[in-house]
């Protein structure tokens, strides 16, 4: 570029701008530098107007520093000049210095104004564009259509349908709602605040619409599910643009109407010339991920190659999920390989953890976690859940704990997700602490977090607990809450109270569903009802007509067993209409064992291990029968049988908690640190007990021993140690909370009643079945467990 001469300053001015006018069409930084040099050069340094253009060419090529040093270097600014450097600042969504400048100018303009506003609403910082658009009214400065657009967009987005009408009267009063893009804007206010009669009554009065007012009237529609309207407002169309068919489109996709969106973008490949954009892809793929439709969702990802189609966020985020959701987590994982994690949304993320969840590898979802730009509450949620899912309750609890330092602000899922690890690992101190944080966080009257709390204190062993805070939502229950308090009142052998319960459930006219009636089910089982029953069993098929499940089947043959008919219970399997489990048999077998039924017990256990042939449970009962029934030879036969086949035996262990310490206990356990002093204090209590009249249920040990030996094992049983444990490290009168894998044996039960009585305390005892609450040498079970 050859400098014209310096001595005709006009037509220099207008070379040079001309020339940045070129440079900025081309997007070249580089040219606008040298033009700027050249001007130096020339002396037009302080031209007006030249100075303006090359502030605008800085301000559009996003050099904003450029664009600021030359506004400070001007000797003199107009009002254009202002308006440059502070839409270069609001575009970048630099606001503190936007504001800065907005409120220095001598003098503010319409397109000042207006600058500020579309600044706003382009960061998503709706709100503040609404204040703005006020101060503006209120300053009586003219009101330009491109205010408006944008003003109603921000209404729009937030939902303000007040702030709106409002809107809509100034427009009306100041003549721009001839305006097609501003009636436009106004419908797809109404749209999408919920308003549909005044939406319509827009529609109806635009004289020239065009495709954006149509394709506003259809994504309405669409959006409250008016599938036959929307369709008939398509076929008037006359021209239809790209965003026609992606509403529709769209619009089945996020109803889960995911074939009908299959079909018609189907249709739109067949009937226009239209391409599909980032949207369409967005939208086809998400469909193919609900219907799990790999082969066809890889098809569109060809023709995105095969076209060139630039890979958006969306469509990137809308491939990953639809590879994880269809169970092709590698590909998912090759396509964030290439494109990269810093744009990976939660939903995409949420997939690919669920992926790598069914593959039973959680690592590499936790690496990618790690690798988000962005990780909002749901995202936070999503990993605690997928460590839950997973048995990883350590890995949730210390993400939980980090969450709560460095993320955001937990939510009701993430309470509830949280307070089922607590459940699981019965630790009522921790989910304690976090039904604190759920209400100091505001969370705590969420219906599904006082499920979870329900759930938490019932299977922590505080009842009264679990009853506080079923009664605190009175007016907010669901099935879920009742179901809950049903099944922890049956858990803890209050069954009489868990079938008031249902009784009133059922006045109240909340349906029960077949969990609910699990509860109610075992409600009768842990306290011998058989009438109510099978009464409630019939009832549960004739009048809610729910098909039993195995869950169904297992608790009848329960209460049953328990109840002693045992015949009653082998009739009740055999006519199942499916196939008995491993459940089923193994509690006809428990209860065999209980009522020293030796035939039916080697039915039973035949029928268990042609299921589950390594199943320790079933040869250690009908070892257990036998013995109870002094047969010695066969029970030992039993026993050898399981070890030549290399069966293992559950080992018996109980375990409590102390300062956030699990401290457990195997029968006999010389391990523990404290053991001399635990054996010391059991020693003692032995003596103790058997002073009160306590005798040792010799016949617990089924062993062909003497009675002095069965005695001492009897004394060193694992919830004898745990407790004797609990006793020395806690302080008087506190509850004592065991938890154990086994049955409790007939020998630790009555021998608990009595401790409970000597050292006056209430001793809570989880087996695998039931709640034991010990307390003045009495159990809640009533002995009937």
């Amino acid at each position: 570029m050859e400098a014209p001469n310096s001595s005709s300053h006009g037509f220099a001015s207008e070379f040079y701008t001309h020339h940045l006018q070129t440079s900025l069409k081309l997007r070249d930084p580089f040219a606008g530098k040298s033009i700027h040099a050249q001007i130096i050069k020339s002396g037009l340094y302080m031209g007006v107007f030249l100075m303006n253009n090359l502030m605008n060419f800085y301000s559009k090529t996003e050099s904003v520093s450029d664009a600021h040093r030359v506004f400070e270097e001007m000797p003199v600014r107009t009002t254009f000049s202002w308006n440059t450097i502070l839409s270069a600042y609001a575009k970048q969504g630099r606001f503190d210095e936007a504001l800065r400048i907005f409120y220095e100018m001598p003098e503010r303009d319409s397109v000042s104004w207006t600058v500020m506003i579309v600044g706003y609403n382009q960061m998503g910082r709706f709100s503040n564009a609404i204040g703005m658009f006020g101060k503006m009214v209120s300053d009586t400065v003219p009101i330009t259509q491109f205010a408006v657009t944008n003003i109603l967009a921000s209404c729009a987005a937030i939902e303000a349908l007040d702030v709106g009408r409002k809107v809509h009267s100034f427009v009306v009063k100041s003549g721009l709602s001839g305006y097609v893009s501003v009636a436009n804007s106004l419908l797809n206010m109404y749209a999408k605040s919920g308003d549909t009669t005044t939406a319509k009554i827009v529609f109806d009065r635009i004289r020239l619409k065009d495709v954006s007012s149509w394709n506003s009237m259809i994504s309405l529609h669409m959006q409250y599910g008016r599938f036959d309207l929307a369709l008939s407002i398509f076929d008037e169309m006359t021209k239809r643009d790209i965003v026609s068919w992606n509403v529709i489109i769209t619009g089945y996709n996020q109803h889960r109407l995911d074939n009908e969106a299959l079909g018609f973008f189907s249709n739109m490949l067949k009937d226009s010339f239209l391409k599909p954009d980032k949207f369409t892809l967005a939208s086809v793929l998400s469909a193919c991920a609900n219907l799990e439709k790999l082969e066809l969702g890889k098809q569109i990802h060809a023709h995105i190659i095969r076209n060139e189609v630039e890979i958006s966020v969306a469509v990137g985020n809308a491939l990953i999920s639809m590879c994880a959701k269809c169970g092709a987590v590698e590909i998912a994982k090759r396509i964030l390989e290439q494109s990269g994690t810093s744009y990976l949304n939660v939903i995409a993320f949420t997939a690919l953890l669920d992926g790598y969840i069914k593959l039973g590898d959680i690592k590499p979802a936790r690496k990618i976690f790690g690798l988000l730009t962005y990780r909002d509450v749901v995202a936070w949620t999503a990993m605690i859940v997928g460590y839950v899912q997973n048995g990883l309750n350590d890995d949730a609890l210390e993400l939980f704990r980090l969450m709560a330092r460095d993320g955001p602000k937990p939510n009701n899922y993430t309470f509830s997700a949280i307070l089922s690890v607590s459940s699981s690992l019965a630790s009522l101190d921790h989910g304690k602490q976090i039904h604190a944080s759920a209400v100091r966080s505001g969370e705590a009257s969420s219906v599904s977090v006082n499920n979870a709390l329900i759930t938490m204190y019932s299977k922590g062993g505080s009842i009264s607990a679990a009853k506080k805070v079923f009664n605190l939502v009175r007016w907010k229950r669901d099935t879920v809450t009742w179901t809950s308090m049903i099944i922890s009142l049956a858990q803890h052998g209050l069954g009489e109270e868990a079938i008031e319960l249902f009784k009133t459930m059922l006045a109240l006219g909340i349906k029960p569903d077949h969990i609910t009636y699990v509860g109610v089910l075992s409600a009768c089982t842990h306290v011998g009802l058989v009438d109510q029953g099978r009464s409630y069993y019939d009832m549960m098929k004739n009048v809610h007509k729910i098909e039993p499940t195995m869950s169904h089947y297992a608790c009848m043959i329960d209460l049953f067993g328990r109840a002693g008919l045992l015949q009653e219970a082998f009739s009740f399997i055999e006519s199942m209409p499916i196939e008995p489990d491993v459940v089923a048999w193994g509690s006809l077998l428990s209860s065999c064992r209980v009522h020293k039924n030796v035939d039916l017990a080697n039915v039973a256990a035949e029928r268990l291990l042609r299921i589950e042939p390594e199943n320790s449970g079933a040869y250690s009962a009908l070892a257990n029968v036998y013995s109870a029934c002094g047969k010695w030879e066969d029970a030992a036969r039993i026993r050898k049988s399981m070890k030549d086949r290399g069966v293992k035996k559950d080992q018996g262990l109980s375990w409590l908690q102390i300062r956030n310490t699990v401290h457990v206990f195997g029968v006999e356990d010389g391990l523990h640190l404290q053991k001399d002093a635990i054996y010391k204090m059991m020693e003692k209590i032995w003596k103790e007990i058997k002073k009160m009249g306590f005798i040792p249920d010799t016949q617990s040990v089924l062993h062909d021993l003497e009675d002095e030996v069965k005695e001492q094992i009897l004394r060193h049983h694992s919830e004898k140690l745990a407790i004797a444990f609990g006793l020395i490290s806690t302080p008087e009168n506190t509850t004592i909370r065991i938890m154990k894998n086994l049955r409790v044996c007939n020998d630790c039960h009555t021998a608990i009643k009595f401790i409970s009585k000597l050292v006056g305390r209430e001793i809570i005892v989880r087996d695998t079945t039931r709640f034991h609450h010990f307390k003045d040498g009495s159990c809640s079970c009533r002995d009937y467990w």
